[in-house]
């Protein structure tokens, strides 16, 4: 233990001999393939997972897999080359499925260090950040755990609906550690900066949480509704925003391409047989039915959902586009069907809190699979034109970027803390980009804009380097009827209600046009289906 101890303090020594030392003290991976994610129309880090005998990681960039080799958020992830956020990988990593946590994380550490050359070490950095600590009544609503699975997940809406119920999250087995990642994730629109655990409580606990969502919360105000911040306090807990210096670690150098994978990597780790659901039921939704979909363990759950939702998902396609799609008939957006199904009962237990024991790659499979049969559908994919928007120059008014900084970006004020969402909400979306270039510029429209832009834009601006700007705007759902771009930008109006589109945001802000033109792009052609899923 000893030995292990010392091999990971090597780790964070901050040189690549003494890394490259300790890596043999610790456990690795028998195999492991490494290569760059495929394209994915929204991408997300996801997995984290020891399934069988193979650890899992999908879309995840060099900030996710230090973060999770090292359990922080990551926000405590400093430092590195510009696209240390950006890039992302698939990694998929054999080891004896009785392989504990603590040591795929260190498979994991040992991985980054082999095949990235992934040198960091531990620093402090003054930075803004929510700290969890124990409320000064000290009364706290915890009860210790007595074992069992972890979770930590909002429980479906009710049905029938109730109106501005709140969100109903019941936690089991959750160290503060754990419930410091789940609250991140539960405040969306509340705290837009990394939360930190200084409870000093060490044992692991039972305990329910309710909560408003922003929108929600800022409808009803603060007589009626229940903050994120209201939800913590009723546990006996507070949230505080400080600024101190924080313990992060800090990335002094890594390889943008990993190590060619080993010649015998897919004897070591050959594909797995295609994932099927054990056991499903396709039916009708009732009238009213409100609409959710979830993954509880090895249950795939979806009530009141559209067709189309379900095909856009399996074959990773915008839900907002009604060009990806050719040969839908006309209840495909209508028709609402609920779905109940579930893997094979010996499939592996969660590994980590709040994860579904189902892979989300595995999960679109096992889905086109079941529409394929139960509505007996005939697609393909081909290329067709379809429009698309195009991205050019007409006077540029964003900032040249430092070279050195992150290419990424927020949802938030930029560096001169300017927030017009709060003297005209109906401007609700802010985006702050640093570092990008025209091309990333491009990319990013469809993932931050997903109700303007629906499949990828192609950069014809000509514009070299890279940028910095910030991007205010309305949603597309508070900018129905105002028009889209045309091919002159000088022709943008004035909404009387203060809304702006994303092209005339785009136009105004950046100097940049966005056109709408007509090029070759993929699509799923529906041959046939039929409207009643077989039994």
């Amino acid at each position: 233990m000893l030995k292990r101890v010392l091999a990971i303090s090597a780790l964070l020594a901050g040189t690549a001999s003494a890394q490259s030392a300790a890596l043999k003290s610790l456990p690795q991976f028998t195999a492991a393939d490494v290569h760059p994610a495929p394209y994915r129309t929204f991408p997300f880090a996801n997995g984290g997972v020891l399934r069988g005998d193979r650890y899992v990681w999908h879309q995840a960039t060099i900030v996710d897999l230090v973060a999770a080799a090292y359990g922080v958020s990551t926000d405590m992830v400093q430092g590195g080359p510009p696209w240390i956020e950006r890039d992302r990988f698939e990694v998929v990593g054999l080891a004896d499925p009785k392989t504990s946590k603590d040591d795929l994380k260190l498979m994991l550490r040992s991985l980054l260090a082999d095949r990235f050359a992934l040198v960091l070490h531990e620093g402090e950095i003054p930075m803004p950040a929510y700290v969890l600590t124990v409320g000064s009544n000290d009364k706290l609503k915890l009860q210790e755990s007595e074992g069992g699975s972890e979770d930590c997940v909002p429980a479906p809406p009710p049905d029938p609906p109730q109106k501005d119920a709140p969100i109903d999250a019941k936690c089991r087995n959750q160290t503060m550690a754990d419930f410091v990642i789940a609250l991140h994730d539960f405040a969306g629109g509340y705290i837009d900066k990394p939360i930190v655990d200084k409870t000093g409580l060490k044992g692991a606990y039972d305990f329910e949480i309710k909560w408003h969502g922003k929108q929600t919360y800022d409808r009803l105000g603060p007589s009626e509704g229940i903050s994120i911040f209201d939800a913590v306090e009723k546990l006996g807990l507070k949230l505080t925003l400080e600024t101190a210096p924080q313990h992060v670690l800090i990335v002094d150098s890594v390889n943008r391409q990993p190590t060619p994978n080993p010649p015998d990597v897919a004897k070591l780790l050959p594909p797995l047989p295609p994932a099927t659901f054990e056991v499903a039921t396709v039916k009708p939704s009732a009238p009213d039915t409100r609409g959710f979909a979830r993954i509880d363990g090895n249950e795939v759950n979806a009530r009141g959902v559209p067709l189309k939702f379900l095909v856009t998902f399996a074959w990773d396609l915008n839900p907002n586009s009604n060009d990806d799609i050719v040969g839908a008939p006309s209840w495909f957006s209508d028709d609402k069907f609920d779905i109940l199904a579930k893997v094979s009962s010996d499939a592996p237990v969660k590994s980590g809190p709040r994860t579904p024991s189902i892979d989300i790659e595995d999960l679109r499979e096992m889905l086109k699979q079941l529409l394929i049969e139960r509505f007996q559908m005939k697609v393909r994919t081909e290329n067709r034109p379809i429009p698309a928007y195009t991205l050019y120059s007409v006077k540029p008014k964003m900032k040249t970027a430092v070279p050195t900084e992150r290419t990424k970006c927020t949802e938030g004020p930029g560096p001169d803390g300017k927030d017009p969402r709060k003297t005209t909400p109906i401007l609700n979306r802010l985006v702050t980009c640093q570092n990008m270039t025209s091309a990333e510029i491009a990319e990013e429209l469809q993932h931050i804009a997903g109700g303007y832009i629906y499949g990828p834009v192609l950069d014809k601006s000509g514009l070299d380097g890279a940028y910095d700007f910030t991007l205010s705007f309305s949603s597309a759902d508070r900018t129905n009827g105002l028009p889209p771009p045309t091919s002159n930008p000088d022709s943008v109006g004035s909404d009387p209600s203060g809304a702006l589109t994303l092209y005339d945001a785009v136009s105004r802000q950046l100097g940049l046009k966005l056109v709408k033109e007509k090029r070759p792009m993929p699509v799923l052609v529906i041959d046939s289906i039929q409207e009643k899923p077989v039994d």
